[in-house]
């Protein structure tokens, strides 16, 4: 019974002092650091009261020789340096392992088992990294005299090694030629997501779990042999019911908790490169880490999808087509479509052999007007324009596959988007500045001179025509000059880049004469003539004054009042600098850390003085008054500053 008592009662007094020790410092200490804090100060006090009576002639052989004042003034002075001595440890614990970058110990137990099967993943990524003698790069040294080629194709292995996330990672880079060297781009784009089927007992098992009942109940045939597999999803023809052709995208079982375990990993190594490699800062790579988590957090949810592909499906105009999805039967891992009949850009060599050339550059024009429609008119275009995802069919229709990635575009950027068209088509270096500025987020210290010149370059070098492959260096040269000036580029405005870049070589492959980007300015040119049409630009002058109207039936009565009050000397400025509450809270606490500081920096100097002092009256045969005051006095100097620091590591 005595055990449990003195067991409850450490624990009790563990509390306390951790409760104290956080107020104390005004900052929100960890309670498990602080608990073991409070059961180390606990278990210290009677031992270091001791130590120091005897020291201080308090005790003496083993009994009490000074007044009961003396004593309890003595041991609560012991007792308040133990605790400061404890603050200090937690204040350090702060400083090098802040609260928060621990799991609790609830997590840690809980999640063991995940990681040790994220350490066994992350393990064999770094494994694969360096068997293609990618090691060097991961440290902070870099090895400079090694080819880019080489760098590039020992990357490109290394992501098709780790699997369908790190595949689609290496994807997803392939595009962001702002970023990345050429060299890096084109290894990158080769890298394919095709993997081995799965078998059909586990696929039919996942397409019933999702439908909620048995597939004869929805359909009269599945063929079990897939018309596409990828490491994520594969793809089946079937028949409804009704006998209409349907394909049925299922999600591979399995195939969301390994993306959700690798993008962790990937989540984790970045933060990592970005705060111990020079490149992985110039890159911003935890940045391109989340937005890649985005990005494939939505591709693997296929209700996104059904929401991209009525989002696209509402914008098309005539020639173009998308499937037509049945919400019924569509689920997060499971999207039923109807089937188009056609073939893929990538697989219709022969078909558009058999074509003549200007027949195949119309279908290629036709594809280009489309996408720059959705990107300068409705704002909602289909951001993985590359050979697989575009059907061509005999008569030489087209049809849109695959709307995992779909990008938006606000009015405002669409605007600028246009008028970047539109001063490239006249060659106006000026015009396309500002443009650029207004589509993307201007940088700090940014030469708006320099870049007027630079961009007025590259307008000059690709007027006069271009042969194949030309757009592309266009695309490049712009991405470059982008990031050169350190603009940052928004998400969507990079998947509208991104669509564009992979666009061209979509339509190198219809119509290899195709002049991309003279196609792309005469295109332009005429969408924005259209929206600066006198009925267009009256429309939006219509709109945007109806919004000021109720402005401006105000305004006679407002000019009326102004002009009474400057007659009548009414007319007073009020300026209230510190009227925003976080100003106020920002300079108080300022005010306070100053204060604390202050007073910490005057109570230690003071109790310095006071313990120096060889002169005042004894409290006992070792011990003078004023030291004993100096010590309090210290005490609490120390408590100030200590207060003061960790505010000041909570405030980083």
């Amino acid at each position: 019974m005595s055990n449990l008592i003195a067991v409850f009662a450490t624990i009790v007094n563990a509390y306390l002092v951790a409760l104290f020790a956080r107020r104390t410092l005004g900052v929100p200490v960890g309670w498990p650091r602080a608990l073991v804090m409070g059961v180390v100060l606990g278990l210290s006090v009677a031992w270091a009261a001791t130590e120091v009576g005897t020291m201080t002639g308090v005790y003496a052989n083993g009994r009490i020789s000074a007044p009961l004042s003396v004593v309890f003034v003595v041991t609560a002075l012991v007792t308040a340096w133990t605790f400061v001595i404890g603050l200090i440890v937690l204040v350090l614990l702060e400083l090098f392992v802040p609260t928060g970058t621990l799991p609790a110990p609830s997590a840690f137990l809980r999640g063991w088992k995940a990681r040790r099967s994220r350490a066994r993943r992350y393990t064999q990524v770094m494994r694969i990294a360096a068997k293609h003698g990618l090691g060097g790069y991961l440290g902070r040294r870099s090895r400079a005299g090694e080819r880019p080629a080489a760098i590039a194709r020992s990357l490109r292995d290394a992501l098709n090694e780790g699997g369908v996330t790190f595949v689609k990672l290496g994807q997803m880079l392939s595009t962001r030629r702002d970023l990345l060297p050429e060299v890096f781009v084109d290894q990158l784009a080769t890298l394919q997501t095709r993997a081995e089927p799965e078998p059909w007992e586990q696929i039919e098992r996942a397409i019933e779990e999702e439908l909620g009942r048995p597939l004869t109940e929805v359909f009269q045939t599945v063929d079990p042999t897939p018309l596409a597999s990828a490491s994520v999803a594969q793809v089946h023809s079937a028949r409804l019911l009704d006998g209409r052709p349907v394909v049925l995208k299922v999600q591979r079982p399995g195939a969301r908790k390994q993306v959700t375990s690798d993008v962790e990993i990937i989540l984790r190594l970045a933060a990592w490169l970005e705060r111990t490699t020079p490149w992985g800062r110039s890159l911003r790579v935890s940045r391109l880490a989340e937005g890649f988590a985005a990005s494939l957090d939505e591709e693997l949810d296929y209700t996104v999808e059904l929401d991209n592909l009525r989002g696209v499906e509402a914008t098309l105009g005539d020639g173009i087509r998308v499937p037509v999805a049945h919400e019924g039967y569509s689920t997060g891992r499971l999207l039923v479509m109807d089937r188009l009949d056609g073939t893929p850009v990538g697989e219709a060599g022969e078909l558009l052999a058999a074509l003549p050339p200007a027949e195949r550059e119309a279908i290629a024009g036709r594809l280009l007007g489309e996408i720059l429609r959705q990107l300068v008119h409705t704002g909602v275009f289909h951001a993985d324009l590359h050979p697989g995802n575009i059907l061509l069919t005999e008569d030489g229709r087209l049809g849109l596959l695959d709307f995992g990635s779909v990008g938006r575009l606000d009015q405002s950027t669409r605007n600028a988007l246009g008028m970047l068209l539109l001063a490239v088509d006249n060659n106006d270096a000026i015009g396309a500045t500002d443009s650029l500025i207004e589509m993307l987020d201007r940088p700090d210290g940014l030469a708006e001179r320099e870049l007027e010149r630079d961009l007025g370059q590259l307008m000059v070098r690709y007027r006069s025509g271009f042969g194949r492959n030309g757009s592309a260096g266009l695309f490049a040269a712009l991405f470059k000059l982008i990031h050169a000036y350190g603009f940052a580029v928004p998400p969507q405005i990079a998947a509208a880049f991104r669509a564009l870049a992979a666009l061209d070589g979509t339509l190198t492959l219809i119509s290899p004469d195709l002049d991309v980007v003279g196609a792309v300015r005469k295109q332009g040119r005429e969408m924005m003539r259209e929206s600066l049409s006198p009925e267009s630009v009256r429309a939006d002058l219509e709109s945007r004054l109806a919004g000021f109207l109720p402005i401006l039936q105000r305004l006679p009565r407002r000019l009326n009042k102004l002009t009474e009050d400057l007659e009548h000397g009414r007319i007073s400025i009020n300026i209230r600098p510190l009227a925003d509450e976080g100003d106020r809270r920002f300079l108080t606490g300022l005010v306070q850390q100053v204060v604390v500081a202050v007073l910490a920096a005057a109570a230690t100097l003071g109790a310095i003085v006071l313990i120096a002092a060889d002169s005042g009256p004894m409290v006992t045969p070792e011990l003078r008054l004023f030291a004993l005051v100096g010590f309090a006095l210290l005490l609490v100097g120390f408590v100030l500053a200590l207060r003061s620091l960790a505010l000041v590591f909570r405030r980083e």
